[in-house]
């Protein structure tokens, strides 16, 4: 009989996509014994669709990772092969970093930094059951792989993405695979279920990839990098990143496309049936794109490389579910793309996942303990979603085996905290897209200050050294010296520094001003202000780094709105404050709604904060809870 083999570890990661990954690295960093598994090491880190990383929000959620320790922002930097600062035209608050990458790089070089991380055991197996403590499952205790291996945990951390039984669509194929033709795994949602968890399905898709030597680049508009290039993470120097970037390509489909597309919609699996699953509404098909917004005449399409070793391209916008000769004769109807070959097909996806309402704001399972979840297995889209889950999966499973409080970023911290409330608290009928409007508190919560706002948190985390929380502290007292002596020093209306204003385009003076005022002018920067302090002799202020200035520069422009949004910051964590018991019985309070109750009782909402963000819940039924609150403080 054969040997069964067992063994011992702190916490397993299940799923070694960029959730698994940011988990498995954050848990280990933290001195724990961690196993990842992973259906393939060659898929570790993968991007089977688009080859980037941040975007519009999404640049947010990696620039708030790196702040706290994690990996993705480190690895983007090393692997890129174009960066772009998207809506820089518009305010800061809005303000996106998103570089395309070399795929084989970016999953060749994540799979180096597990390898060689101490405490990290990478697996390739598949994980097939959970395992408790008792019948009860109120405790996870490890998991068993589909050989009937047994690995002991104290916890684990469920980041399989889109690969429980998952199927790949297009027309009549209907393919029991993963993405990329990997494996599926098929065992796990019994186990999952046979615990209780409750489960659903989604859908995602995929374009086709064509072969750039037979595209006509003469018909596309050529979008280039930006120069110079600005790192993901605070801690890679920017001249390590300045380096010869590749191209992407823009192009629009036209009516012969949409024609195409409106004839064979029946044979759509998305419009006939097929599929059940709910999509990404932020992320449609082309098929969707032309039936539901018929009135447009063009598409973009955003032909991106994969990478620096392949002529492999992405058509972004062109994701699809349609037949394989409708795919073939959409592509090709559209300008540039006439002679292209094909690669891979556009397909879509169908995956299980669980309903994120389980899990309380730390991704901690709130009816098992020791066990979290994290990435597109709690219904976001993503890899920038996932990997900040992992992250907080992770760390929250190391704080769990280690005895010390778990962390939880609130929606006035950080985009991060959005995303966990928003998928822990509100029911989800398709996959979860960060965007800015999400944000309440934007302006705060930029992409250029993370590091400012989150390196405290992830120096208590365990996961910013000394060295780099003294550095990023250095960094804020500058800042705020330099704000507080631009506001004291004045200048008066004398002529050399109205001439010196006239002959760079900025109105004259008439009565004493101070810096800062001068600052706030729309064409006046600090490298400007302090050009003028020297051609006229006068005594200079401190010569900051760019991303210091940049600071300093949008303290004093938006500060009015940035004082507002403060306050209203206040008021947010004073409901935030009024913690609820995790045990309460909402059913016992009087006065409460029915669907309030279930509502209630189904998530256990950590605050009145929370509590009222729950869809179901009334302010008629908050106000109830205050009372009940209030009540209970009188009482002990």
């Amino acid at each position: 009989m054969a040997k069964v083999i067992e063994e011992q570890y702190d916490i397993a990661v299940v799923g070694a996509g960029h959730a698994g990954c940011e988990a498995a690295l954050a848990a280990a960093r933290l001195n724990l014994s961690v196993i990842l598994f992973t259906v393939s090491v060659d898929s570790i880190a993968l991007m089977p669709c688009n080859p980037n990383i941040g975007g519009t929000s999404k640049g947010h959620l990696v620039r708030e990772l790196d702040a706290l320790g994690g990996e993705m922002g480190k690895n983007i930097d090393k692997t890129f092969i174009q960066s772009r600062m998207l809506n820089a035209s518009k305010g800061p608050a809005v303000h996106s970093l998103r570089a395309q990458a070399d795929k084989q790089a970016y999953t060749r070089e994540m799979r180096r930094t597990l390898e060689n991380t101490e405490g990290l055991t990478i697996r390739q197996a598949e994980v097939s059951e959970l395992l408790f403590s008792d019948e009860s499952c109120t405790t996870c205790t490890g998991v068993k792989t589909v050989s009937g291996a047994v690995y002991h945990t104290k916890a684990v951390v469920l980041a399989t993405g889109v690969y429980l039984n998952a199927s790949c669509i297009f027309g009549e194929v209907v393919e029991k695979t993963g993405p990329n033709g990997l494996k599926a795994a098929t065992h796990l949602t019994d186990s999952l279920l046979k615990a209780g968890i409750r489960m659903t399905r989604f859908k995602t898709g995929t374009p086709a990839r064509v072969d750039g030597r037979t595209v006509d680049f003469s018909k596309m508009e050529e979008q280039k990098g930006d120069v110079p290039v600005i790192p993901f993470s605070f801690t890679t120097d920017p001249a390590d990143v300045q380096k010869e970037q590749v191209s992407c390509w823009l192009t629009h489909t036209g009516e012969e496309a949409h024609r195409l597309i409106r004839e064979n919609i029946s044979r759509s699996p998305l419009y006939n049936g097929s599929i059940h699953s709910v999509g990404p509404r932020y992320c449609p098909s082309i098929e969707d794109k032309v039936m539901k917004f018929p009135d447009k005449t063009g598409h973009q399409i955003f032909v991106e490389p994969e990478g620096l070793y392949t002529h492999e391209l992405y058509l972004g916008g062109m994701s699809s579910s349609l037949p394989e000769d409708v795919q073939y004769a959409v592509i090709h109807a559209t300008p540039g793309l006439e002679h292209a070959k094909v690669v891979r097909n556009a397909y879509a996806i169908e995956y299980d996942l669980i309903d994120a309402r389980q899990l309380r704001p730390t991704l901690e399972f709130q009816k098992i303990r020791g066990l979290f979840s994290g990435g597109q297995f709690n219904g976001s889209s993503g890899y920038e979603e996932a990997a900040v889950q992992g992250f907080m999966a992770g760390v929250n499973a190391a704080m769990e085996v280690l005895g010390r409080e778990q962390f939880v970023l609130s929606r006035a911290e950080a985009y991060i905290g959005v995303l966990i409330d928003d998928l822990v608290t509100k029911e989800s009928f398709e996959p979860y897209r960060m965007m800015t409007s999400r944000a309440e508190h934007r302006l705060l919560l930029r992409q250029d200050n993370a590091d400012l706002r989150l390196s405290e948190t992830g120096y208590q985390m365990g996961l910013i050294s000394e060295e780099r929380i003294a550095a990023v502290r250095e960094k804020r007292k500058r800042i705020e010296d330099t704000v507080a002596l631009l506001k004291e020093r004045r200048f008066g209306a004398s002529s050399p520094i109205n001439e010196w204003l006239s002959a760079h385009g900025s109105v004259p003076l008439k009565t004493s001003t101070a810096c800062s005022e001068l600052l706030c002018r729309p064409e006046m920067n600090l490298r400007l202000l302090q050009q003028m302090l020297q051609d006229l002799g006068m005594e200079e202020i401190p010569v900051l780094s760019d991303p210091e200035a940049e600071q300093v520069q949008i303290e004093i422009k938006y500060e009015g709105y940035i004082r507002r949004q403060e306050q209203q910051v206040k008021q947010f964590n004073r409901m935030e404050g009024k913690t609820l018991p995790d045990d309460l019985d909402y059913g016992q309070i009087k006065s409460l709604r029915l669907e309030a109750i279930q509502k209630l009782n189904l998530i256990h909402p950590r605050s009145i904060g929370q509590a009222s963000r729950i869809s179901g819940v009334s302010p008629a039924d908050i106000n109830v809870l205050l009372v009940w609150l209030e009540a209970q403080k009188s009482r002990g």
